[in-house]
């Protein structure tokens, strides 16, 4: 089949443009100080009659969801993507008054979200005919480069930090990678465009700064997140949608599935959407009610996937059109809710993906979130990601000999 997509259109000025690589935003309006991604429009009418409630109910993947991505299903490159649990989580929030669930994204085959964006992604590359394929990322970005890359047998280059995590980077290099490291994190987005312009590498990722967010299509994967929870719900729409943010690329993708299904008018109303950031880049920009976003100080984070200093302008559009908010995750936090949320639901989450439900208790503490209200937090990674951080707050595990009288003693 060919894509329902008519064109792309700027989140900013609404310039349209027919569909092409437009990785570095909008030409229409960007300056030195401002950048806004483009986004894919779809022919909604011709998809109307191909798509309902059951097509969505039936979702086992990514791909179950063609008519809404802008890459011909004959060229997908999938591992089994998507179809993730939506988990209830009463007891995280017992006696609060409101329905809390997890979308554990820690079940797609690199363990993380970030799947969704390269299956997309990576299958655009193949589509247009790309042969080597480029990604500055700490951590989930890269590694589902490179297995998606490896898939569709096209070589990656990861570009990371020397400080990342050691799973991080084995978990790049077993699927094929050439990792390199830098010790600035602006270094890598300096090399990776030099790479593009030089040799013509397709990216998955942002490599301008200010940052426009990532391949503009890959993002489109991240609706079939927003697809998935509207079915898992009994197509009850939750109040609140709560991600962890960097860039805003989750953000922007989930809030875009579900303007596709209220399109489409499978849906009737709409969910706030809640950033949450370790540093508060997108909080600074709305309370300045500006458009060019303003960089905040940061230091390190347990959270350092979503650990950045400046995010984007279509993160900042997600959160003004669905009236949503932004709060700042701290570390502690983190901590303390990575265990409670492991020994209360079974889920080992990764610190950046704990973010989301410390941001839940945080609004609900301060009475943004009321009573009666339902909330889908997004557990974009698993935990095993960066087991070493968890294990410093756990302690030796005690040594036992054969006798019950000490085993009594520990437990």
């Amino acid at each position: 089949m060919t894509t329902y997509v008519k064109g792309l259109k700027c989140l900013f000025c609404g310039e349209e443009y027919e569909d092409q690589l437009m990785f570095e935003g909008c030409p229409a309006c960007k300056t030195n100080e401002f950048v806004s991604n483009v986004v894919p429009v779809y022919d909604y009418e011709s998809i109307s009659g191909k798509v309902s409630r059951e097509t969505f109910d039936n979702i086992t993947g990514v791909w179950s969801c063609e008519e809404l991505l802008p890459v011909d299903k004959k060229y997908a490159v999938t591992l089994g993507e998507g179809g993730t649990p939506l988990i209830e989580c009463s007891e995280l929030v017992k006696g609060k008054g409101i329905k809390l669930y997890m979308k554990d994204e820690s079940q797609n085959p690199t363990w993380s979200f970030k799947d969704r964006f390269c299956s997309v992604a990576v299958s655009k590359a193949l589509e247009i005919g790309s042969k080597k394929i480029v990604i500055a990322s700490t951590g989930n970005h890269g590694a589902s480069t490179a297995a998606y890359s490896s898939k569709a047998g096209l070589e990656s280059v990861v570009f990371t930090l020397e400080s990342v995590p050691e799973t991080m980077k084995i978990q790049m290099g077993v699927y094929g990678a050439k990792i390199l490291a830098t010790k600035q994190p602006e270094h890598r987005w300096i090399l990776m465009k030099k790479c593009i312009e030089r040799f013509g590498w397709y990216p998955t990722g942002n490599y301008i700064n200010p940052p426009v967010g990532s391949n503009f299509y890959g993002i489109e994967g991240y609706k079939t997140i927003a697809y998935e929870i509207c079915s898992q719900l009994d197509w009850k729409v939750p109040e609140w949608i709560v991600q962890p943010t960097a860039y805003g690329d989750g953000l922007s993708g989930i809030w875009r599935g579900f303007k596709d299904l209220y399109e489409l008018k499978l849906i009737k109303k709409l969910p706030r959407m809640v950033a949450v950031e370790p540093f508060g880049p997108l909080k600074k920009t709305l309370e300045m009610d500006g458009n060019i976003m303003k960089k905040v100080e940061s230091k390190a984070t347990i959270a350092f996937s979503i650990g950045v200093n400046i995010s984007t302008y279509q993160g900042l559009d997600v959160l003004r059109e669905s009236n949503g908010l932004a709060v700042i995750s701290r570390d502690e936090d983190i901590r303390r809710m990575q265990r409670k949320i492991g020994e209360t639901t079974g889920i080992y989450a990764e610190a950046a993906a704990v973010a989301s439900i410390a941001g839940v208790m945080q609004l609900k503490d301060e009475g943004e979130i009321k009573r009666g209200e339902s909330v889908v937090a997004i557990s974009t990674s698993s935990g095993l990601k960066d087991a070493k951080m968890t294990g410093e707050s756990m302690g030796e595990v005690p040594v036992v000999g054969p006798s019950i009288e000490t085993v009594l003693g520990l437990i």
